[in-house]
């Protein structure tokens, strides 16, 4: 093994021995029943629960997809970088509150469906098996096209066998996700949300001092492609619109909504607010500079870069020292690792609590329900590794969709949930299909607008959200009111935030 290759694999064998240390840490530290185990016991500091959640949202989009949409696209990408910071603070400032205070008023809720059948009382079940559905298939697929991610990256910086990056990505999440739970999920989502910002203040710094500075390199990049700095080069109104979107699919997100439920006092959440917004803003301006230098780089050196996606891999293995080239590749797997992490342990929470004790063990104890959940962790783990086994499997088209999916279908329920007392348990229902179907329709119908596939012209999650709020609204308005005490429920939660 070159020295080069033994630099990068100790940076990266401190990275996997720290993650599991923190999962051994937090089996111990946690209460050993299905809130500690689901949700921490609702004790996560400010800082762990903003660095967590956006830690788990960015995924390898951040790293990856990011930088390689500004080197590609120029600043158009703004949109959707401005349309993710505006419903990611409007999620902190009207959802995190209220969900907050709302879980633990609704029967102390620990799962969104949980939360959704609790909170409009619904006996028939159906809300609570439609949302663990949605839950569990979606989230089985998102796993695997981020194990998918992980085995390309062992595969291309590496040299390992796809399969063998598979199994070593998924070996060391299920390790500690399995002991620590959610505890050690938030817990290694701060330290990789932390290496995650070292990481985009990093590169762009280095790289850009490697071509003369900002101006230089903006100069450079200007003469490569004047419309690198067109704000509307090659989209329309509605295109931009539809690209700023993004930003509605925060509030349905269960991965990055359950930090919420499980942060230590609503108190807490302006803090979370700052910290994790200051963090996005900052992690999202690094990633656009990564991408903006390297339209001059690869220009100054004469090199081609044949996937615009993997420019922050170039510069990592060009500009580094092995050992911080390590750093730089934990980075990458510490943004892939997070999402699968918080995906694997939203979907075994799911099938534990909305599958298991709802239909096979409905007076499971605490620490049968634990058991119940680590098994459900490997399952899924395993399923997903079968899926990912074909690198150019379908089903990544798929897990491109799922955040419009999850937008549309659970968004306009959690937001009208809480923040309209006469919504009932019909309209909820309603909307989450209406705006479940409406994405799939559009994406997977073959209609067109212009000329062009429909989701081409307008992200699916726009008619999808809409489509659903308005269901929401009307058949809650057509059918019977909710109860009173369903009522009262909701003005204790009012009154909480006071």
């Amino acid at each position: 093994m070159s020295s080069v290759a033994t630099g990068v694999w100790i940076s990266l064998a401190i990275y996997f021995i720290l993650m599991i240390a923190i999962g051994v840490y937090a089996y111990f530290k946690q209460q050993n029943d299905v809130e500690g185990y689901m949700l921490g016991g609702r004790q996560l500091s400010p800082a762990v629960a903003a660095l967590s959640a956006g830690a788990s949202d960015m995924s390898g989009w951040l790293i990856l997809g990011l930088p390689g949409y500004m080197y590609a696209s120029g600043i158009v990408s703004l949109w959707i970088a401005g349309g993710l910071t505006l419903g990611a603070f409007v999620n902190y400032l009207l959802v995190a509150p209220r969900l907050r205070v709302f879980t633990e008023i609704a029967d102390n809720a620990l799962t969104l469906p949980d939360y959704f059948s609790n909170r409009f009382n619904d006996t028939s079940h159906l809300l609570r098996i439609m949302s663990a559905v949605v839950i569990i298939v979606f989230f089985t697929v998102y796993t695997a096209a981020s194990l998918v991610g992980g085995g390309k990256l062992f595969e291309s910086s590496l040299g390992m066998s796809y399969d063998l990056g598979i199994w070593l990505t998924a070996g060391v999440v299920v390790a500690y996700t399995l002991f620590g739970g959610f505890l050690a999920v938030s817990l290694t989502d701060f330290v990789q949300g932390v290496i995650m910002l070292v990481a985009m203040l990093l590169v762009p710094i280095v790289a850009f001092s490697e071509i003369g500075g900002l101006s230089a390199g903006i100069e450079v990049a200007r003469s490569v492609n004047p419309e690198l700095f067109n704000i509307m080069s090659g989209v329309t109104v509605m295109g931009a619109i539809s690209l700023a979107a993004w930003g509605l699919g925060y509030f349905g997100q269960p991965h990055i909504i359950v930090r919420f439920m499980a942060i230590r006092s609503v108190k807490d959440v302006p803090t979370a607010r700052n910290i994790g917004m200051s963090w996005m803003i900052v992690s999202l301006i690094g990633a656009l500079m990564v991408g903006l230098s390297g339209v001059a780089y690869i220009h100054n050196h004469n090199m081609e870069l044949a996937d615009p996606e993997t420019i922050f891999l170039v510069f990592s293995q060009l500009l580094f020292h092995p050992l911080i080239s390590g750093f730089l590749l934990a980075a990458i797997l510490a943004a892939i690792m997070s999402t699968i992490s918080s995906q694997l342990l939203v979907a075994s929470s799911s099938l534990t609590r909305d599958i298991y004790k709802l239909f096979l063990d409905k007076d499971a104890s605490e620490a049968r329900q634990v058991l119940v959940g680590r098994i459900c962790v490997v399952a899924v783990a395993l399923l997903a590794i079968f899926i990912a086994g074909n690198k150019d499997s379908s089903v990544l088209k798929l897990v491109s969709h799922a955040w419009a999916g999850f937008g549309a279908a659970f968004g306009p329920l959690v937001l009208l949930s809480l923040m309209w007392k006469r919504m009932n348990r019909n309209g909820a229902l309603a909307g989450m299909i209406v705006g479940a179907l409406t994405v799939i329709i559009w994406v997977y119908g073959g209609f067109e607008i212009n000329g062009q596939p429909a989701n081409d012209a307008i992200y699916s999650i726009m008619p999808g959200f809409l489509l659903s709020a308005i269901t929401t609204v009307v058949v809650s308005l057509m059918t019977a009111p909710p109860k009173d005490f369903i009522v009262e429920r909701f003005e204790e939660m009012e009154q909480g935030l006071k």
